[in-house]
């Protein structure tokens, strides 16, 4: 098992006014990825479930959680939240930092 290293900070681009990404089910926006293409959409279906279920960041984060380990196995930690940074080593092809409307998801498995 290899690892990698991910920084992660709050990006200029973040679309923080765009009432219109956010009205329905806004388009993720993946600022950073180490992932095969077809867990990145699994990740985001999860995070959007999770986003129209609850709306308690700890509790989005929890279901994430759980979620990533039961459909991939563990161990999978979940950051959510509006502004946050960090320093994450992960497994390789096990990361992915995106927003869905103004909310971020850090996902990696270590």
């Amino acid at each position: 098992m290899s690892s990698s290293e991910s920084r992660t900070s709050k990006p200029e681009s973040a679309a923080p006014g765009d009432a219109a990404s956010t009205a329905s089910a806004p388009k993720a926006i993946i600022k950073n990825v180490d992932m095969t293409e077809e867990m990145q959409q699994e990740v985001v279906d999860i995070a959007s479930e999770a986003l129209s279920r609850l709306s308690v960041e700890k509790d989005i984060a929890a279901y994430v959680k759980r979620t990533m380990d039961e459909r991939f196995g563990a161990t999978w930690h979940a950051v959510v939240g509006k502004n946050f940074g960090s320093y994450v080593t992960h497994e390789t092809k096990h990361f992915i930092y995106f927003y869905l409307g103004q909310i971020a998801f850090l996902l990696w498995r270590a």
